[in-house]
């Protein structure tokens, strides 16, 4: 019979023999009918195949399971005879009351129906052969979700802005964390709103805030499995309030318009007809509002119910009502108010019709 070929490595395992020593090495060669009966030969005669381990290409990186979920892996090999297959977890042997195995012709299979974090490591699979070895290694990772940030704190409000900080977790689940999500609510409503996921950093100003309300805030951890069962909430209310503008006034000087009668349109000559009502105007200005008097060849005819005077926004009238040729003559209107007086005449010629 021929000497078996050299062990073949498979990939993901490792394939160990028994090593010669130097003083082997260097013996003189043995006769045939020594090789026929040498211990080596009845040792490696019966291997027909070589032990070796196909690790799965899903078990090549770390294998992550959620704590509660079942762990079934099987792990096909090779070898002939039938090989010896054992489990070792870190390094131990495995706890038969969490995890069992069933090793076959050609695979073996490593069960776990719930799995918990303790299960989480590195796990060695080893298939022997006599003094051949076959070793495989893969990391299995059990996780869940984080605690919650130990806690937060409202730092400062100004504006519609709040300032929050809080710390992270204690527990982060066996797994990473992916960022915190942050959520606000007012008083008035009591819902909650997502104002940022995603965020890493264990500070957030959040803006944006509705003048008069209050809000309270909270922040919750998140890693592969999703954010933490729960949150910590600010024991302060953040407030925002109307800002108070104070408007500084500058004194100033309160404008005079205080000044005396000044007509600024004269009145005008005129000619009437007998029996025909004639009107005269004029217009004058003053601050305070001025008396207004009207004479006739300088005589008063205030009350005079031949005439009506009247006086709006600085436009002064005098109306002579059906004249008569003694109604002709000269006419003035005088403005009398504290600080002065002024006056203007005018000419009326009243004329019998042809």
């Amino acid at each position: 019979m021929e000497a078996a070929t050299a062990p073949e490595v498979a990939s993901g395992s490792t394939l160990k023999g028994k090593e010669t020593s130097p003083a082997d090495a260097e013996g003189p060669p043995a006769s045939p009918r020594q090789e026929a009966g040498s211990p080596i030969l009845q040792l490696l005669s019966p291997v027909e195949e070589h032990p070796k381990i196909l690790l799965p290409r899903a078990l090549r990186q770390t294998y992550i399971r959620k704590v509660g979920d079942t762990v079934n892996l099987l792990i096909p090999f090779q070898g002939k005879p039938k090989p010896r297959a054992t489990w070792t977890h870190d390094g131990c042997a495995l706890d038969a009351s969490r995890v069992s195995v069933r090793n076959g012709e050609r695979d073996s299979i490593l069960f776990i129906r719930e799995a918990q974090r303790a299960d989480s490591g590195r796990y060695q699979l080893s298939v022997r052969l006599g003094e051949l070895e076959a070793t495989a290694s893969f990391d299995i990772l059990v996780i869940e979700r984080p605690g919650p940030p130990q806690s937060i704190k409202l730092v400062d409000v100004w504006g519609s802005s709040a300032t929050l900080e809080w710390t992270p977790p204690q527990d982060t689940g066996n797994a990473a964390l992916l960022g915190y999500t942050v959520q606000k609510a007012d008083t008035k409503s009591g819902l909650w709103f997502t104002v940022l996921e995603h965020y890493h950093r264990t500070s957030f100003t959040v803006s944006d805030l509705i003048v008069g309300n209050s809000y309270t805030f909270r922040v919750f951890a998140e890693n592969q499995c999703g954010l933490s069962e729960t949150a910590p909430i600010t024991a302060e209310l953040a407030h925002i309030q109307k800002a108070v503008l104070i408007r500084k006034m500058e004194g100033f000087a309160q404008r005079d318009f205080s000044e005396a009668p000044k007509f600024t349109q004269p009145l005008a000559d005129c000619t009437t007809v007998t029996g025909y009502d004639t009107q005269l105007f004029c217009c004058v200005r003053a601050s305070p509002k001025p008396k207004i008097i009207w004479l006739k060849n300088k005589v008063d005819i205030q009350g005079n119910p031949k005439y009506r005077a009247l006086t709006h926004l600085g436009i002064c009238s005098l109306e002579i009502r059906k004249p008569g040729p003694f109604d002709g003559g000269i006419y003035t209107c005088k403005a009398v108010n504290p600080l002065g007086e002024a006056s203007v005449d005018c000419r009326v010629d009243v004329k019998a019709p042809h």
